[in-house]
């Protein structure tokens, strides 16, 4: 009876081993990954600072405070937020007071406000430059005759508002009516807990599984 329980017994340890030893590995994921978020959050709620001469993407997520003036164009990206529906952000011109012509993401309004006349003219704009990752191969092309984008493509809307293919996102609110949706971390994934815990889950199963082979075994040879 022993000898029959020798293999099935190693097999069980040995995928229980493997399966904790995965759940481990994404624990300490897990850790890493939440240092990184602790690191771009303190990153994007630093001081602002003035906007920078030369600008690339190694700066996403800078804090900038600009003045001049946001202009009366504008591209609507269809967004959809939970628990609130479909919505535009609104993506305008800014003209810095040393004549630099940049995109701002002013925020979110709602689906019957898409058309709606908007503040625009001086002011002060505070957010981060970000270069969001919101393209990929399944995006659709823009409706340009309904002014309908679906999704943030800055070289393509600095072509078509005439700017740098640099995007300043507002974190506090450009006018009336608008939202602003300041850039976060809610957007970068983090599952290494939910992946965590599939494992140990397996882990769990596994034992019983072996357990209750090891045990089918035994009344068999009683």
């Amino acid at each position: 009876m022993v000898r029959r329980m020798i293999f099935p017994l190693a097999i069980g340890l040995i995928g229980c081993a493997i399966l904790i030893a995965l759940g481990t590995w994404q624990l300490r994921r897990l850790e890493w990954k939440q240092g990184v978020l602790a690191e771009i959050e303190a990153e994007i709620g630093a001081e602002p600072v003035a906007l920078p001469e030369d600008i690339d993407p190694s700066m996403k997520y800078l804090p900038v405070r600009v003045a001049g003036v946001i202009g009366e164009e504008e591209l609507h990206v269809l967004v959809s937020r939970k628990q609130i529906g479909a919505g535009y952000l609104i993506v305008a011109p800014f003209t810095t007071e040393d004549g630099r012509r940049v995109l701002l993401d002013r925020g979110f309004v709602g689906d019957m406000e898409k058309d709606a006349e908007r503040e625009t003219g001086a002011a002060t704009v505070t957010g981060n430059l970000h270069w969001p990752d919101d393209m990929n191969s399944s995006t659709p092309s823009p409706d340009l005759g309904r002014n309908i984008w679906f999704g943030r493509d800055i070289p393509a809307m600095a072509a078509a508002l005439g700017t740098e293919p640099v995007l300043i996102v507002a974190r506090e609110a450009t006018g009336p009516g608008i939202e602003p949706m300041p850039v976060g971390t809610e957007g970068i994934p983090n599952d290494h807990l939910q992946y965590a815990i599939t494992w140990f889950s397996l882990a769990a199963v596994w034992l019983g599984m072996t357990l209750f082979l090891l045990w089918r075994i035994r009344a068999r040879t009683v």
